[in-house]
C-alpha cells in the first residue's frame, strides 16, 4: 500500500512540536509525498495556538517545496455533546477539519457511553470531516457505534501510527478494533504519522501493517490518491453551500 499524503502533521505553532510548516513540507517533498495537511492543536490546547492563527491559514501558498499545503486544524472535542473548541464561521474557512479527545483541554466527559455521545457528536457537526486516534485507551468509546455513526455521515477515521509507536500507550488493541469495523462497514480510512517532528513525516509503517492484518482494503484509505482527497474534500465543503 502506498500513500501519498500525510493528512495530520503539527509545526511548531502546536507548541508541543519543533518543526516549521516549511521544514514539514520539506520532508515530504524528500519522501516523495504529494500533499501534507498542517493540523495544528486547536486553542484549548495548553500550549496551542490562538484563533488568529487559524484565521490567517490562509497566507499560506498551497504548495511549499512542491507539496500541495492543506490548512487544517486537530481541534479538540471540549463538550459532551461534540462541541469544538473552535467556532464554526472558522472551522468553515479549512481545507480538512479533524476532531479528538485530548486531556488537559476542557472535556469532562466520563466513561464510554459519554465519550461515545460526545465523539459521535463532533462527527455530526457539518465542518467536521474525520476523527483523530479513536483507540486512545484514556477516552475510552463504542468503537462499532463510532464506526457505524462515520460510515453513515460519510466521515474519516484515523488509524494513527503515532499511537502504535510514541503516543497514547495501549492504543495497538483498540486501534484494532476500528480497523476491523473499518473493514466490514466499508467507512473511509485515513492512514496518519501524527508527526510532530520532520523526521516522523510519513511515517505510516506500523498503521499500514495493521490495516493489511485486518483486511482493510487500500480502496478505503483516503490517502492513497491525492485526486481521491480532492473530490471527498470538495464533496464535503459543497455539501455545505
Amino acid at each position: 500500500m502506498r500513500l501519498v499524503a500525510d493528512l495530520h502533521i503539527h509545526s511548531v505553532a502546536t507548541g508541543h512540536a519543533y518543526c516549521t510548516i516549511n521544514e514539514m513540507a520539506q520532508a515530504a517533498a524528500d519522501i516523495g509525498l504529494e500533499m501534507i495537511a498542517i493540523t495544528d492543536h486547536g486553542p484549548s490546547m495548553p500550549d496551542g495556538p490562538h484563533l488568529y492563527y487559524f484565521g490567517n491559514l490562509r497566507v499560506l501558498p498551497p504548495t511549499i517545496a512542491g507539496v500541495q499545503v492543506l490548512k487544517g486544524i486537530e481541534a479538540n472535542i471540549i463538550g459532551l455533546s461534540g462541541e469544538l473548541d473552535l467556532p464554526d464561521h472558522m472551522l468553515a474557512q479549512l481545507d480538512i477539519v479533524l476532531a479528538g479527545f485530548h486531556s488537559h483541554t476542557g472535556y469532562e466527559g466520563n466513561g464510554v457511553l459519554e465519550n461515545t455521545q460526545a465523539i459521535i457528536g463532533a462527527l455530526e457537526n457539518p465542518h467536521v470531516d474525520g476523527i483523530v486516534h479513536p483507540g486512545n485507551p484514556v477516552f475510552p468509546v463504542d468503537a462499532r457505534e463510532v464506526v457505524a455513526a462515520a460510515f453513515d455521515l460519510g466521515k474519516l477515521i484515523e488509524i494513527n501510527n503515532a499511537s502504535l509507536t510514541v503516543s497514547r500507550l495501549g492504543s495497538m488493541e483498540n486501534c484494532v478494533e476500528f480497523a476491523e469495523l473499518a473493514a466490514e462497514y466499508g467507512a473511509k480510512v485515513i492512514i496518519s504519522s501524527d508527526a510532530h517532528h520532520t523526521s516522523l513525516v510519513g511515517n505510516f509503517d506500523r498503521a499500514i501493517k495493521l490495516v493489511k492484518s485486518v483486511g482493510l482494503e487500500s480502496e478505503y484509505v483516503l490517502n492513497t490518491d491525492v485526486r481521491k482527497i480532492t473530490e471527498f474534500l470538495r464533496k464535503r465543503r459543497k455539501a455545505l453551500n
